[in-house]
């Protein structure tokens, strides 16, 4: 399912706009990107495996990990994969949900949540 970059945009701005009020009120120093695609650094960083798709990155310190001396740093950064997510989307409604579902993934990373608890509670 193909778009135009400013409506993905749209897309991705929705599903931080639509985050529970608990979750979005605590992020702070955050900056969400896209990218047409991952690069080999990411792919490799990440350790994904061959014929896996990356639909998105949390580039930064997790919450859960942050001392009393994070301060006066750079904002983390959370990308997400416009044309990996294009591509296994069938339809809108489908394009939406998946990109609803990378960017509360990628949100999960910056509050400390594994991928193995994500998975351990349905989340993934």
């Amino acid at each position: 399912m193909r778009t135009t970059p400013e409506r993905f945009e749209e897309l991705v701005a929705r599903a931080l706009e639509e985050l529970p009020e608990p979750f979005a009120g605590a992020l702070h120093n955050i900056e969400v990107l896209i990218e047409d695609r991952p690069w080999p650094d990411d792919l490799r960083s990440t350790r994904v495996r061959p014929h896996c798709t990356l639909l998105g990155l949390y580039r930064g310190v997790p919450l859960s990990r942050r001392g009393g001396g994070y301060h006066l740093v750079t904002p983390d950064v959370i990308v997400i994969f416009r044309e990996p997510i294009e591509r296994l989307a069938r339809d809108e409604a489908d394009l939406e949900a998946r990109v609803r579902r990378v960017v509360r993934h990628e949100i999960a990373h910056y509050f400390g949540i594994s991928d193995e608890r994500l998975r351990e509670i349905g989340a993934y």
